[in-house]
Parts: structure tokens; C-alpha cells; sequence
């Protein structure tokens, strides 16, 4: 598999395949959100937005970066989410890198939503669909969040047979300025717990795929069966 890893801004064309990462915390966020039984998400374009799909949808639970807002449910933190019953809700979420890579490439024939909680059901998916070609999308830090391209780096190659030893990946991710934020408190609406959520390898047995319905942006779960042993570790 040819695996190109572009910030937001470097993509100048629409990829055939793209996987667009956030660790720290979008998407992790999002797949503890279909673990406590979301059945979709929606990405939103805007704060505004978000807030205009919850006013139509008053049993939607809106989520945000950042501090508890007006007219907002929660917020974008795995620790403080996993608490949530969200059986049958819809999800709608906006945040300041995960949400806005996705809708850059949501003309892409296949996009995929991932952090390390999901990385080996995404490796699977795309072995699975036997992409040649994929685009990962490196959304945080203009694309040079270190646990977004560790992550990325990690799914790329855990597509190949035998795959690769997690703990290097892993370590960089914990080393990252996004972790030491986390830990340190400057990101506000966090939870002493969202870092070691962030680094829990293969949480969750689900891919997260995006596609356009009725206009909108959805992201859903996609069971991807483990593999054979006769597979080794690869996925």
C-alpha cells in the first residue's frame, strides 16, 4: 500500500482513500461515543452549525473543544464521555482539527476516521477493501501533531503482513506536545484520564467510516471481523 501523511492545508486534491487521524482527542472521542452506543455522528461544519442542528434536533447531544458552553452537552473528552448513555442518540461534533480534516476530504470515494483506540479494525478495513493507495490526513498542529503521524505511521504499516510493534508508536504519542497539554492542564474540558484513553491500543473492534447523507457529514461504526491466526498480527 502507497501511504502519503499530508497536514489539512497540503491537500490540494480530493484522495481516492483518505484516513483522517485526531488522537488527541476527536476521534477517540468519537469511537467511546459509538462504545457507549451512539448509533451516528454527525461533523459538524461550525459551532454555529452544531448549534443549529441541536435546535432542530432537540434529542441530539452536541459536543465541543473546550470548556462546558451554552446550548452544548458535553465536551470533547473520552474521560468525562464514557459516563454518557448515548443508546440510539445521535451525535453531533465539532472540533478545532478531527472534524475539520474530515469534511476537507468528504469527496473521497472512502474516508476513515481513526486514532490508536481504532487502529487495527481501520488497518483491517482497508486490507479489507484492498486500498492501493491512501491518503492519511494528519489533522493536528498544521500536520505535525506527533500522535496523529505516529498513529497514521502505525496504521500504514499494520496493514502489511506480521505488522509492527506498537510501543514505539505508542511512545511517541505519549511524548507529544498534545499529551503534555492534557496532562499539564492547558486544554480546558479535559479529564485527568483522556491521555491513557487517548493510548489504549485497539479499544474498540469498530472502524469508523464517513460519508455524505441528505447534505450532511455522518460518521458510523463498521464492524471489521479480527483476523485468522493464520493472518498473524497484522490487523
Amino acid at each position: 500500500m502507497e501511504a502519503r501523511f499530508l497536514g489539512i492545508a497540503e491537500l490540494t486534491r480530493t484522495p481516492s482513500v483518505a484516513v483522517v487521524v485526531d488522537v488527541m482527542r476527536a476521534f477517540t472521542v468519537a469511537a467511546w461515543a459509538f462504545g457507549r452506543g451512539a448509533e451516528k455522528i454527525v461533523l459538524a461544519e461550525s459551532l454555529t452549525d452544531a448549534l443549529a442542528l441541536k435546535a432542530r434536533h432537540p434529542d441530539w447531544v452536541a459536543l465541543k473543544d473546550g470548556p462546558p458552553a451554552p446550548g452544548f452537552d458535553a465536551v470533547n473528552s473520552p474521560g468525562l464521555l464514557r459516563s454518557l448513555d448515548l443508546g440510539g442518540r445521535t451525535v453531533v461534533q465539532k472540533t478545532t482539527a478531527g472534524t475539520v480534516g474530515a469534511l476537507a476530504v468528504r469527496e473521497a470515494s472512502l474516508v476513515l476516521c481513526a486514532g490508536f483506540v481504532v487502529a487495527g479494525a481501520t488497518a483491517r478495513l482497508l486490507r479489507q477493501r484492498g486500498c492501493e493507495a491512501v491518503t492519511f490526513v494528519v489533522t493536528g498542529e498544521e500536520g505535525r501533531a506527533e500522535e496523529d503521524l505516529a498513529c497514521a505511521q502505525y496504521i500504514a504499516r499494520r496493514t502489511e503482513r506480521g505488522g509492527p510493534d506498537a510501543t514505539a508508536f505508542l511512545r511517541r504519542a505519549a511524548g507529544s506536545r498534545a499529551a503534555a497539554e492534557l496532562t499539564e492542564g492547558v486544554r480546558q474540558g479535559a479529564h485527568p484520564d483522556d491521555v491513557r484513553l487517548c493510548l489504549e491500543l485497539d479499544r474498540f473492534p469498530f472502524a469508523m467510516v464517513a460519508s455524505s447523507e441528505d447534505s450532511l457529514m455522518v460518521l458510523r461504526p463498521y464492524t471489521v471481523p479480527s483476523p485468522s491466526p493464520a493472518d498473524g498480527t497484522s490487523a
